[in-house]
């Protein structure tokens, strides 16, 4: 095993360093300046000690049964991780271990037992309010400590999942009335054209009219559009399994299909969506441009109440559930079964875009049909 160097690059910020004594290991040194660090005496002890650690786990500790879930070296998912781990997707993988990590500092040398505790759940509590600041990160790492404690409850060694019910800090984890309407679509287009990165509105565009999700939208190939839908493995886990998604081909996804069969994409590129290479795109790399031509249209939603709330790619799957309500007419049902949603989530979107806008055009016939007997 070697050390391993992670540099975290982000726009208007200074490079920030990350070094673990080895991959999938705890963090030795964090650095910010633009070149790689160099390690010092107490960082080589550092690995040391992390490498002996290796070697003298208590079987009966938090740490042992968490590694056995997901191991420490992520090339080794396929061998030893635990078949709920294996089945997550990469990307999920990739955002879930630093948080794995944090659970393992935080109670990694205490006996698993110690999560039967009832009085755990005030600790998990306190936990999670400590990283009040950043409240998505609080409620992930509150996520992935739920996932872990049932992973341990089914295997035995556990009576309890104390982390279920704990409720989320972020204040947008409830985002079914959030969709991205036709001026938002407008103003995204018109940006991303002025910076020549109309191929992040193609995105966009697909998203619109298919509701697939990042990950989706950037690894769908023209091998899975067939004459009458797309059909598609998602790549996202739900209710412990992988969804088949089947959207239909609707007009509107016919004629942008079209257009995209036209972007210029190197030899072998069969992904719908290409980037202004001509390859494919990662989903890292969409959503990162994706994030920074919103920020220059300035796309946010705003509530009831005047509060301003910043719209992501994940919220045009609303606009596409609108699109089923509206312009094919169908139910909430038959809308719940191509998003993966629930009848009563599909329910919000129609009671806020659909029967509300229905209400006001019945409004102004009815005002127009007054002024025309009053006149």
């Amino acid at each position: 095993m070697s050390v391993q160097f992670i540099a975290s690059r982000r726009p208007g910020k200074p490079v920030t360093w990350y070094v673990y004594a080895f991959r999938g290991g705890p963090l030795i040194l964090k650095h910010v300046g633009p070149r790689k660090p160099r390690l010092g005496p107490s960082e080589h002890a550092a690995v040391s000690a992390a490498l002996a650690d290796q070697t003298r786990i208590d079987p009966r500790s938090t740490r042992a049964v968490l590694r056995a879930w997901c191991p420490i070296d992520p090339a080794r998912d396929a061998e030893e991780a635990a078949p709920e781990w294996r089945a997550l997707s990469d990307n999920t993988k990739r955002v879930w271990r630093p948080h794995v990590d944090k659970i393992e500092e935080k109670w990694g040398k205490f006996p698993l037992s110690v999560f039967d505790d009832p009085r755990m759940v005030e600790k998990v509590m306190k936990w999670r309010n400590e990283r009040e600041a950043t409240p998505r990160t609080a409620d992930m790492g509150v996520t992935v400590l739920q996932h872990f404690l049932e992973y341990a409850r089914l295997n035995g060694r556990i009576r309890v999942n104390i982390a279920k019910g704990v409720p989320s800090l972020y204040r947008g984890a409830d985002r079914a009335d959030i969709v991205w309407t036709k001026e938002d679509m407008d103003l995204f287009a018109l940006k991303a054209e002025a910076e020549r990165k109309s191929h992040v509105t193609d995105g966009l565009r697909l998203a619109a009219v298919t509701g697939l999700r990042r990950e989706d939208l950037v690894t769908l190939t023209w091998a899975q559009v067939g004459e009458f839908a797309i059909v598609k493995k998602a790549l996202k886990i739900s209710r412990r399994r992988r969804r088949r998604v089947v959207i239909p081909q609707t007009p509107q996804l016919e004629a942008l299909l079209a257009e995209l069969r036209t972007r210029p994409r190197k030899a072998g590129v069969e992904t719908v969506l290409v980037n202004s290479k001509g390859t494919s795109w990662t989903a890292n790399s969409f959503g990162g441009s994706f994030s920074r031509m919103k920020q220059l249209a300035d796309i946010h939603h705003v509530d009831e109440e005047g509060a301003r709330r910043e719209k992501h790619l994940h919220d045009v799957r609303g606009t596409f559930c609108t699109m089923l309500l509206t312009t094919w007419g169908l139910t909430d049902q038959e809308a719940a079964e191509i998003m993966g949603w629930s009848p009563e989530r599909v329910a919000s979107i129609r009671r806020v875009y659909v029967d509300h806008a229905r209400v006001v055009v019945e409004l102004g016939r009815r005002i127009a049909e007054r002024q025309l007997k009053s006149s």
